[in-house]
């Protein structure tokens, strides 16, 4: 997925306040669940593409499968313009409809039951807009690889699938299975979601392939790309069986990926292990080479970080270990589990997908290296951290929040982890997420509830300081006499997170709120008093400041 990198930590000391953004109409359509699209429950969709790189653009269909809900007549898909639609047919026929923006809202004529099934078909062609930073913009990558031949791929996130293909564009209601038919050039393979069913030659020598998810999928995971692919793979004994690992690159850096690429693997053992079984067997696992850094389509994860270690050849901890595994590897097959299998309803709480999947690169190293070379790494990714604006962004606009879900939402977890009785608990509930919401949209609340449940503990003050405000909690603490006294500052209203403390030679839990506590014991002298540093919160020596002499 696309990877923000800051390199300036600041510390914000007032509560922070979601700028005014100039959301539109068009906002609302895209990010809200209207009740044109309320009423049907989308069940599956049948692409076809055709891809012709001399004149960079796409034509080709999709049916749009769906069960009534409720009765309705109207339904809302999205198609992004320069692209446009020609016809839309309905029982063989075709039939009328509105456009508002990019949103299309499709007459039936006659009111469906609660119940009924049926499908349309939406036949579309034009030039799709071209990602000019792909993967951090949306669009189609049009380039050529070392021998001139074309090298196309999709990267969709935030704009949308309907950047390339008419869909439901909303991320609460997922297709519960797909098929994707892509038309490539002569000599081009196309590679996409699921498993390849078949391979069509045609007359002038180009080629039909046709692929298949048999799993719910998000729009966004849907991907294409089309180039002089070779294919190797290996089978990976995991926890529900045989995996089929398969592998697509360029015919000439075959061998730089059989070397490389040794780390899907492991990242397959230490992701099981934390997270439970890689959740699509049935449509096995792909790495991609793609014209671009990677991202984390489902059961086709896109590939582009040059056969090298680390994030393009360097170390976003800063502390060594980044350098010893593939970021692109690590981090976009951890969105297996958080972005594909658990996948939020509104962009708002993207995080979900984020935090918990740069926390798998600190797990990964855990898994491999000891948990104190995982340690080490979430811990030095605290530099890039802004806290400029929320991690969580206003719902319904379809509007994403910091690009501090990564690295602050790893580190929020990460102290949530000093609190769980243990690390078999701590990886319970890891797997329990998996488990609980297998397939599934979500909210944040839900995600919040099930941790703060399954660890028994109060902790929505601790997702509101992380999640929902921008300043990072201060432990103050000063000696007074023989006193030692603490209290909590810059936190939430009821701010409730214990820390581990060393002061001198004693380890202790303090609990503290935003009011001065002494600690249960008198300290002759105050020669070292330390926060654990798995804990991301900050502490402040106030002893020498007279203006705190008064309690």
């Amino acid at each position: 997925m696309r990877y923000f990198i800051f390199t300036f930590f600041v510390l914000i000391s007032t509560v922070s306040i979601v700028q005014a953004q100039p959301f539109t109409h068009q906002d609302t359509l895209r990010g809200s669940i209207t009740p044109e699209r309320a009423w049907w429950d989308l069940t599956f969709y049948k692409l076809n593409v055709s891809v012709n790189p001399v004149d960079s653009t796409i034509s080709g269909s999709n049916e749009i499968h769906f069960t009534a809900l409720e009765k309705g007549k109207k339904l809302q898909i999205e198609l992004q313009e320069p692209l446009s639609i020609s016809k839309i047919e309905y029982k063989g026929k075709s039939i009328k409809w509105k456009k508002d923006g990019y949103s299309y809202f499709v007459d039936l004529k006659k009111e469906l039951k609660k119940g009924d099934s049926g499908f349309i078909t939406v036949f579309y062609s034009g030039k799709p807009v071209v990602s000019l930073r792909p993967p951090w913009s949306g669009g189609f990558t049009w380039r050529k690889d070392a021998n001139g031949k074309p090298f196309i791929a999709t990267s969709v996130q935030g704009e949308g699938a309907s950047m390339f293909w008419p869909n439901k564009d909303h991320m609460y209601d997922e297709a519960d299975s797909m098929t994707t038919i892509i038309h490539a050039p002569k000599g081009l393979t196309a590679v996409s979601n699921g498993r390849l069913r078949s391979k069509t030659m045609l007359q002038d020598s180009s080629a039909v392939f046709e692929w298949h998810v048999s799993n719910p999928i998000n729009n966004y995971g849907v991907n294409i790309n089309i180039g002089d692919y070779v294919h190797f793979g290996e089978v990976y004994q995991g926890e529900k069986g045989a995996l089929d690992c398969d592998y697509w690159v360029l015919s000439y850096n075959l061998e730089k990926a059989r070397v490389q690429f040794k780390d899907a693997r492991r990242t397959m053992q230490a992701l099981e292990y934390w997270f439970g079984p890689y959740p699509f067997y049935e449509d096995s696992y792909k790495l991609v080479q793609v014209p671009y850094l990677g991202m984390e389509h489902q059961s086709s994860v896109t590939y582009g970080n040059g056969f090298q270690n680390g994030y393009r050849g360097m170390d976003l901890s800063d502390t060594g270990w980044g350098l010893t595994f593939d970021f692109i590897i690590v981090h976009e097959s951890g969105h297996e589990w958080f972005a594909n299998n658990i996948t939020y309803k509104d962009m708002a709480d993207m995080w979900i997908h984020e935090s918990f999947t740069n926390y798998s690169e600190s797990l990964f190293l855990e898994y491999h290296n000891g948990k104190n070379a995982g340690f080490e790494y979430v811990r030095g990714l605290r530099s890039r951290i802004n806290n400029d604006i929320p991690v969580i962004a206003p719902y319904n606009v379809n509007a994403s929040g910091s690009g501090d879900m990564y690295y602050k939402g790893a580190n929020m977890l990460h102290t949530i982890r000093q609190l769980a009785p243990s690390d078999s608990v701590w990886r319970a509930m890891l797997r329990g997420l998996n488990q609980e919401f297998y397939h599934q949209t979500v909210t944040t609340n839900q995600i919040e509830t099930f941790i703060s449940e399954f660890l028994n503990m109060p902790l929505q003050t601790v997702f509101d300081q992380y999640l929902r405000d921008v300043r990072i909690p201060v432990l103050q603490y000063r000696l007074l006499g023989n006193t030692l006294r603490y209290r909590w500052n810059q936190t939430v209203p009821d701010f409730e997170l214990p820390v581990q403390v060393s002061v001198n030679d004693s380890t202790l839990w303090l609990k503290p709120n935003d009011s001065w506590q002494p600690l249960p014991f008198s300290v002759d002298s105050l020669r070292s008093f330390k926060i654990n540093p798995n804990f991301y919160v900050i502490g402040q020596d106030l002893t020498v400041h007279s203006s705190f002499g008064k309690e």
